[in-house]
C-alpha cells in the first residue's frame, strides 16, 4: 500500500487475511457504495474495534428512528462542518446531496447551514446539534423543549443527541489522524 492509499497518516495496515464476515461487509460496501469506505479501513488494523465502530454507526444512521437517513446526515455535515472535520464533510455531503437529490443543499450545509433553505424541525435539530457541539455544557430544558414544540419526540431528542455526539467523536478520530476521504465522494451526487 502507498502512503496515498493509507486511509490515514498512522501505519496500522489492515488485518490481512481479512476475517470472512468483514471481507463480506466489505463486498457489500463495494457492491452498494462502488468503495471500502477509508473510515472502515482505517479501523481494519483491529476487527473488533472494526466491529465496534461499524455497530454503533449503523445502529445510529440506518436503523430504525423517527429520525430520516437524510436528516441524520444533517447532523452529521453540520457537526462536522462546525468541527472542520475534511474526511466527513466530503463523505456525508456525499450522502446528504444522494438522499436529498439536492447537491446545493449538500454545499449550504457543509457551509453554513443557516443559510439552507430548511424547515422549522430540520432547523431545531441542527441548532441542537450545533450548540451540542460547540457548548453541549450550555443545554437546558428550554433546548430539549424547541425539539418537542418542532415534532421531535423524547426518543427522537436522545437519537439527535447520539448521532451528534458520534460526529463529535469520531471528527477528532479522523482529523487526529489525518483521514482521507475516498476520492470517490467528491463527484458523488452533484
Amino acid at each position: 500500500m502507498t502512503d496515498q492509499d493509507k486511509p490515514t497518516a498512522l501505519d496500522l495496515p489492515m488485518v490481512d487475511p481479512l476475517p470472512p464476515e468483514t471481507r463480506k461487509y466489505f463486498d457489500i460496501c463495494v457492491e452498494k457504495l462502488g468503495m471500502i469506505p477509508n473510515v472502515l479501513k482505517a479501523n481494519a488494523f483491529d476487527i473488533d474495534k472494526l466491529n465496534a465502530f461499524t455497530t454503533m454507526y449503523n445502529d445510529l444512521m440506518l436503523a430504525d428512528s423517527g429520525l430520516t437517513k437524510l436528516e441524520r446526515e444533517m447532523i452529521a455535515v453540520v457537526v462536522s462542518s462546525i468541527n472542520k472535520c475534511f474526511y466527513c464533510l466530503v463523505a456525508h455531503g456525499a450522502a446528504v446531496r444522494q438522499l436529498s437529490g439536492n447537491p446545493q443543499l449538500g454545499e449550504m450545509l457543509v457551509m453554513n447551514y443557516r443559510v439552507a433553505p430548511l424547515d422549522g424541525r430540520q432547523r431545531a435539530m441542527l441548532d441542537f446539534a450545533a450548540k451540542m457541539t460547540t457548548a453541549s455544557a450550555e443545554i437546558e430544558e428550554p433546548d430539549r423543549q424547541a425539539l418537542r414544540d418542532a415534532g421531535f419526540s423524547d426518543r427522537d431528542i436522545w437519537d439527535i443527541a447520539n448521532v451528534a455526539g458520534f460526529f463529535n467523536m469520531s471528527n477528532r478520530v479522523a482529523s487526529a489522524t489525518a483521514m482521507v476521504p475516498n476520492p470517490e465522494y467528491h463527484a458523488q451526487h452533484r
